[in-house]
């Protein structure tokens, strides 16, 4: 974990007022931790978008970046899948029309072009800090069913690694994980790791208030978090 360049991306965010920080400031938090995402870079245009695309690759993501879109899907600011140039240009159209109303009461801070990661058991993992009894853990069945089925459970950090193995089995989506209707069983020994993490990066970094990955994909062998949001305090 490298705490002085997680302290530096906080101390610069507090300097310009941010509460919540965009998705490439709370991917970048847990890279610096040890967390595995997506290769990714923010463009300011389409040209800058191409460039960025020749140098990781398709398939692509391209997400809107803003502080105050925490949903961006709601608005037509995420476009997965993009498999050349010419989708890219055609996205990337798209978006800046989807977003323009919310241009007007949000900060556009530019677009995310990301590495498509290849699909997983889709699970979420986060914590917010309370005053009193410090940061609350919480695992679930991730994605957009973590608002409709409410299948999560929680613990008290920090986390021993039987703790966060045992939030994990009593959630109904832990089928998902341990070979449900003939899946592969996945890497849930990885993870319990980023669990540990996220507790880990709770306790060290005073400043956040609330941090979650949603969803973190799960594979036979690893894990990869392809979305984060992260709120100073």
């Amino acid at each position: 974990m490298d705490a002085q360049a997680i302290d530096r991306l906080v101390i610069e965010a507090q300097s310009l007022g941010r509460k919540t920080l965009p998705e490439p400031d709370a991917k970048e938090i847990l890279r610096l931790s040890g967390v595995p995402v997506p290769r990714s870079f923010v463009a300011k245009d389409l040209s800058g978008a191409v460039e960025i695309a020749r140098k990781i690759g398709y398939p692509l993501v391209l997400k809107v970046v803003s502080p105050d879109i925490p949903h961006k899907s709601d608005v037509g600011g995420v476009a997965l899948g993009i498999r050349n140039a010419k989708e890219l240009e055609e996205k990337w159209a798209e978006m800046v029309l989807n977003v323009a109303d919310e241009s007007a009461t949000s900060m556009i801070e530019g677009f995310l072009v990301e590495e498509m990661a290849p699909k997983g058991a889709e699970v979420i993992i986060g914590a917010v800090r309370d005053e009193q009894f410090g940061p609350l853990i919480m695992f679930g069945t991730g994605g957009v069913a973590v608002e409709l089925m409410k299948d999560v459970s929680f613990r008290l950090g920090p986390l021993s690694k039987k703790e966060a193995i045992g939030m994990m089995t009593e959630v109904k989506g832990f089928a998902l994980l341990t070979g449900y209707r003939g899946e592969t069983f996945k890497d849930i020994e990885a993870v319990a790791e980023i669990i540990l993490m996220v507790s880990h990066i709770m306790e060290e970094v005073g400043a956040l208030k609330e941090l979650e990955i949603n969803p973190l994909l799960v594979y036979e062998r690893g894990v990869m978090a392809v979305d984060a949001r992260a709120v100073l305090k």
